[in-house]
């Protein structure tokens, strides 16, 4: 199975040779297919072979290429990810839009819950209010209490001056973590055959990544957390560091000990398997012991 996350921020070329990933900079160094989740090309003094690229395509590894400011810029998402993509296209574009609508509900519950919780533990007041937006929350949560839950959550945990449009170290690391996390999503939707433009809810025409946008929000806090114990202010390599092998911190799901990785997968397909059957018992969430 697939864990590792590769980071490459120095000059280099990458080539394929025997199901092995060749990494040819100041040293040579090879990385076996088999083991990798995530491929990142943090430099833009980066080459890498159509040959590689398109067997990590093939053994869907997600490669994201960052700019000149080692920002996620850009990702690699193959056109099939399944043998039965095309089918399961025709099944997405009609999916039964009540039922899409009661698992948003159910998502937009579970983050306003785990965003609850996580203020409980720091002690911080602010997660009573947060609990009675999750009770709050209607159908469709046609009432924005995410958008309410989220402003309070910020201001309790950053203090009441931050906005989430701020230039600042710690935006840049929620920024660049969120980016990891949609990544994720993004590689499992498309493995399972189904395309990340088409969102439950995010409906944006620009967005390609609607459906992933979707699928994520009860897993951005495992971001929050890491950027509020960090507590950057510079935004350097070590922080990127924390941030990538968030993947690899393990949490419970399904009644089971998995990492973060792994439990995107699982939670991905417990959602398509609650839109497929109308039943929305089959979602399963994760729960983080922090």
């Amino acid at each position: 199975m697939s864990w590792r996350t590769v980071v490459i921020r120095n000059r280099a070329k990458l080539d394929l040779k025997l199901n092995y990933m060749v990494v040819r900079g100041e040293e040579t160094r090879r990385v076996y297919l088999g083991e990798l989740s995530t491929l990142i090309i943090e430099t833009t003094s980066v080459s890498i072979t159509s040959c590689l690229l398109c067997e990590l395509a093939k053994r869907k590894i997600k490669v994201i290429f960052c700019d000149e400011k080692r920002n996620p810029c850009f990702e690699a998402v193959p056109y099939y990810g399944s043998h039965d993509t095309s089918a399961k296209i025709r099944k997405q574009s009609v999916w039964d839009k009540n039922i899409t609508d009661y698992v948003w509900t159910e998502i937009v519950k579970e983050k306003i819950n785990q965003q609850a919780e996580f203020l409980e533990k720091l002690e911080l007041d602010e997660y009573m209010m947060l609990e009675n937006y999750a009770r709050e929350v209607e159908l469709k949560d046609i009432t924005n209490r995410e958008g309410h839950a989220s402003k309070v959550y910020f201001n309790a945990l950053f203090g009441m001056e931050f906005t989430r449009s701020a230039e600042n170290s710690i935006n840049s690391a929620l920024n660049y973590g969120y980016s990891i996390i949609l990544s994720a999503f993004n590689r499992e939707i498309v493995s399972n055959g189904y395309v990340t433009q088409i969102g439950i809810w995010h409906d944006n025409m620009f967005n390609q990544f609607n459906l992933s946008s979707d699928f994520m929000e009860p897993f951005r806090i495992l971001v929050d957390k890491e950027v509020y114990f960090m507590n950057p202010e510079k935004f350097d390599n070590e922080n990127k560091m924390r941030l990538v092998n968030i993947m690899n911190k393990e949490v419970k799901i399904g009644g089971k000990t998995s990492t973060v990785n792994n439990a995107i997968k699982t939670y991905c397909k417990s959602i398509f398997d609650a839109i497929n059957e109308k039943d929305i018992s089959l979602i399963k969430f994760y729960k983080d012991e922090l």
